[in-house]
């Protein structure tokens, strides 16, 4: 393999695994170990094939505790914002059960007199 086709296959190895470790990232804490984590490997991974793993683990960890942090922080929100939709939804109908009733009441008053 020439050094272009190191290059890109590294490339598209390293974009896998960090796919893969970001799913699982809930938080920018979480996602900053797990980047670093898969970074670092890849990274060495990288740097092996072009004769240096520390540059490349070191590179490779530090781009990959950055995306992470992104990344988790991104799916924190997304949980936070779907929590609270769900909270509203929730007040809402409970809300909407309390008007029901109080028609149906209402109602049947109505048909006592």
């Amino acid at each position: 393999m020439n050094n272009t086709k190191t290059g890109r296959f590294g490339a598209l190895v390293a974009a896998a695994l960090f796919g893969l470790a970001a799913v699982g990232c809930n938080n920018a804490g979480e996602g900053a170990l797990t980047g670093a984590a898969v970074g670092a490997g890849t990274g060495a991974i990288i740097g092996s094939f072009t004769g240096n793993a520390g540059a490349g683990a070191a590179i490779g960890a530090a781009t990959g505790a950055l995306g992470g942090a992104v990344i988790g922080d991104q799916n924190e929100r997304a949980d936070r914002r779907a929590r609270e939709e769900a909270h509203r939804s929730d007040r809402e109908y409970q809300e909407y059960r309390r008007w029901k009733e109080q028609q149906e009441r209402e109602e049947s008053n109505d048909y006592r007199y």
